[in-house]
């Protein structure tokens, strides 16, 4: 009897260790809604909320600048709050592009889960050499802190890599920051400007994974390139898993999953080191 019950206090302190093991974690969606604005119906917003429910920090790339891009974020926030959880959400100013499209970044997080550290900001220093400057926001889980870097790049053929390559000085620009990059990156992981990152110790959670909706399936294939992405420090992040959603299979056709967004969601989830 005193076997079984030692037995049973192991397994009972087992089980309550894999339990706060499972609890230190951090799940991180983010995705490019296309033109997040007033021109996506109440149905939209529910389905991208449906969508991203289950996630515990959501980065928005492309809230649209202009009236209804703030409006939409605040709506989605609205009906995450509909669904069990309580969700607050920050939201960038303008981009200080004056070449290209200015656009705005989002966060949205579960206040149960994560908390923000101060104000969110867009990167000043390099505002003239990036058209869409990133969105940093500074979260905190338990009792350590990690920063998020929202970005959403230039075009594929006005050459994003001539944006990314300033992104080697930014954890020396900031070196007390557990820096996290994630977004739209319009540029595989695999291309050179990502090396100086890596050398530093930064892995993508993604290799050869396409992100961006075709206009049409061909042999069912679907997905057009390795767009969005997420770049980790290796010495301070451990990735438990990650995924990316397919949510255009739940449409008739990816013309009316478009009316979505061009891009899928990618997410992690992680513990920090």
């Amino acid at each position: 009897m005193n076997n079984y019950i030692k037995n049973l206090v192991l397994l009972i302190l087992f089980v309550t260790s894999s339990s706060s093991t499972l609890s230190a974690q951090v799940k991180l969606l983010s995705w490019n809604i296309e033109n997040l604005g007033k021109s996506k119906s109440d149905e939209t917003i529910i389905y991208i909320a449906e969508t991203a429910k289950n996630y515990d920090i959501i980065a928005i790339q492309e809230v649209v600048a202009g009236y209804g891009g703030a409006q939409a974020v605040a709506r989605l926030a609205d009906e995450l709050n509909r669904k069990g959880s309580k969700w607050d959400y920050t939201i960038s100013e303008p981009t200080s592009s004056s070449a290209y499209k200015t656009e705005r970044y989002a966060f949205i997080w579960k206040t149960s889960k994560v908390k923000k550290i101060g104000k969110a900001w867009l990167e000043q220093k390099y505002h003239l050499e990036i058209d869409r400057e990133p969105y940093f926001c500074t979260f905190q889980y338990e009792d350590k802190q990690f920063t998020l870097v929202n970005f959403h790049a230039i075009t594929k053929n006005r050459q994003p890599e001539t944006e990314i390559k300033y992104f080697k000085f930014l954890p020396n620009e900031y070196p007390k920051l557990n820096l996290i990059f994630a977004g739209d990156f319009n540029c595989p992981q695999s291309h050179t400007v990502f090396n100086p990152l890596k050398k530093m110790g930064y892995e993508s959670v993604f290799i050869g994974q396409k992100t961006s909706l075709k206009k049409e399936c061909k042999n069912e294939n679907c997905l057009a390139s390795e767009f969005d992405n997420i770049f980790y420090s290796s010495a301070k992040i451990k990735v438990l898993d990650s995924g990316v959603l397919h949510f255009y299979t739940n449409f008739n056709s990816l013309k009316e999953a478009r009316t979505i967004s061009d891009h899928i969601p990618i997410w992690f989830q992680f513990s920090l080191n």
